[in-house]
């Protein structure tokens, strides 16, 4: 038996900037040349999506079907690999397999958004494949999404579901803090980080308390998805540990003077 390799994904001084689909200024989103622009900012940490074709290779893509982003009216589903490697985005670009895009980026820890349940096998093939399990946060607004892809990889780690989430914000109106907390790690255990809008409606999620709350249980809290560097300063201000977003190269920017402000 292969011995499971220890987690990097949280190795690292926070907080995180994690280029959400990469950095696409010029290039498409979710593409390797995105990833690559990401990457060449400085960025560690990559976020991404996941769909299946029909004979279930995992897909770099956010959305189901093609419309947006090739004019195509077309699902990721529908198509197989060989029919996935013909579309060309704006610009003559490819779709990437996620294990190409795991391969082509070797030191890059990479946030999977896994859509469906359909890609839950294809997922845990290519990190396996890839050799990547160390370096693979997996995650999925479907609990149960999440769970499954995180048993077969035993090696990676794990944010939490939108169930979780909900709950542990429901968790805040506990007034008694060692309670509250021992909640809050009871609700999340398994989990090495929430992933949240600043925001939902009316509701503000992200809270300088919650902030420490999940600090104190070891849960990391990252916010996406912060393009606007007032907003970035001021998430950064209430100590959260990364920032999801379209700007990589802004939050790095950001991120660099919190940390000379800190000194």
């Amino acid at each position: 038996m292969v011995p499971v390799r220890a987690s990097v994904w949280f190795d690292g001084p926070t907080p995180r900037v994690l280029a959400h689909r990469g950095l696409a200024l010029d290039v498409p989103e979710n593409t390797t040349a995105a990833f690559a622009q990401a990457i060449a900012s400085g960025a560690r940490w990559v976020e991404t999506d996941v769909h299946a074709t029909s004979d279930d290779v995992a897909v770099v893509s956010h959305d189901p079907d093609l419309g947006r982003l090739a004019g195509r009216d077309a699902s990721v589903r529908d198509l197989t690999l060989a029919e996935v490697s013909l579309v060309r985005l704006e610009g003559g670009y490819e779709m990437p397999t996620l294990e190409e895009a795991l391969a082509a980026f070797p030191e890059t820890c990479f946030n999977i958004d896994v859509k469906v349940a359909e890609a839950v096998g294809p997922t845990v093939e290519a990190v396996r494949r890839a050799g990547a399990e160390h370096r693979v946060l997996v995650t999925s607004f479907g609990q149960r999404i999440r769970r499954r892809v995180l048993a077969g990889l035993p090696g990676a780690v794990t944010s939490a579901s939108s169930l979780g989430v909900a709950v542990a914000v429901a968790l805040g109106v506990v007034p008694v803090t060692w309670l509250r907390r021992r909640l809050l790690a009871r609700v999340l255990v398994g989990c090495r980080a929430v992933q949240v809008p600043e925001r939902q409606g009316p509701l503000r999620i992200v809270t300088r308390r919650r902030v420490r709350d999940l600090e104190a249980i070891g849960v990391e809290t990252h916010v996406w998805t912060v393009n606007d560097p007032v907003a970035m300063r001021r998430l950064l201000d209430l100590g959260v540990h990364g920032i999801i977003t379209d700007r990589a190269d802004l939050a790095l920017a950001e991120v660099r003077a919190a940390t000379a402000r800190a000194l």
